[in-house]
């Protein structure tokens, strides 16, 4: 870990890597939360946690895929040149979100610069102000920008997961790391499944990420499965009823830029999401939380 640095919005100082239960805003972990360091034991504690907020405090401090627990510190300590005066969360990164969400939001993995300097899902790069922004035009986000951790950000109605906790190198975990991480996504799923009514899946691993997990809890898969596409629907079959399964382009700036994908484009997509779920501050009388 390198020394301290100043925090870009509260201005305490914290090493990159962030230590947990240091008091960096929104960090979940205490500095005693258990660690995973394997596949078998993120499963063990996934499986025990009573509450969303215990299993993200021990998601976040998870060390079971060496290879991602590498490049995350690495990126923490060398930092890119336009945030080299400031600390990075270096660690996994927890969900954003209510905790009794209707509409879900299925990411890819927390992006080097972004969640992992940030410690916020979708916070501090251009694919963050993308989505924010379209969640904020929906009525599901309490303002249309993602800045840092302190910046007073709520969902509304909503929360956002990542089936890879971690950022991984050139954008791209490996197939054990997204078997590894697993573990937390299905727990964390079926802490959620009571309330949810909608899934928004940002790209096609978030896609097949969704039917996977959404197969693995024993919910009803139409067959054969359904395909990825921007705009392409599904319908799943949960306990508590049926969940609508929404699928666009993911925010990637290679997206973005090329005009694969639109603003209104992505504001139909997410537009789908909270009319299907009803989430959003319309339907809740501009209630929210995070």
């Amino acid at each position: 870990m390198s020394g301290p640095l100043p925090h870009p919005a509260t201005g305490e100082p914290f090493a990159s890597p962030v230590p947990p239960g240091t008091g960096w805003p929104g960090d979940p972990s205490p500095a005693g939360a258990p660690v995973a360091h394997d596949a078998a034991a993120v499963r063990a504690l996934a499986a025990g946690a009573g509450s969303a907020a215990e299993l993200v405090a021990r998601a976040c401090v998870c060390r079971a895929c060496p290879r991602l627990v590498a490049w995350r510190e690495e990126v923490a300590r060398t930092r890119r040149r336009a945030h080299r005066g400031e600390p990075y969360w270096g660690r996994p990164v927890p969900s954003l979100g209510v905790d009794a969400p209707r509409a879900l939001v299925v990411g890819l993995a927390p992006a080097a610069h972004g969640g992992n300097r940030t410690g916020r899902m979708f916070t501090g790069d251009s694919s963050g102000d993308w989505i924010v922004a379209a969640l904020h035009r929906a009525g599901l986000a309490s303002r249309p920008v993602s800045e840092h951790a302190a910046d007073g950000l709520e969902l509304i109605g909503t929360r956002i997961v990542s089936p890879v906790r971690c950022a991984p190198p050139d954008n791209r975990p490996s197939t054990a790391e997204r078997d590894t991480c697993a573990g937390w996504l299905d727990a964390e799923l079926a802490l959620l499944a009571p309330h949810l009514r909608a899934v928004l899946a940002l790209g096609a691993f978030a896609w097949a990420a969704a039917l996977s997990a959404a197969r693995r809890a024993g919910w009803a898969v139409p067959r054969p499965q359904p395909r990825f596409g921007h705009g392409a629907e599904a319908v799943l079959g949960a306990p508590g009823g049926p969940v609508h399964l929404v699928g666009s382009y993911h925010v990637s700036r290679q997206n973005t830029a090329t005009g694969r994908l639109t603003a209104p484009m992505l504001d139909a997509a997410v537009g789908r999401l909270a009319e299907l779920s009803g989430a959003g501050a319309a339907a809740q009388g501009g209630a929210g939380g995070a």
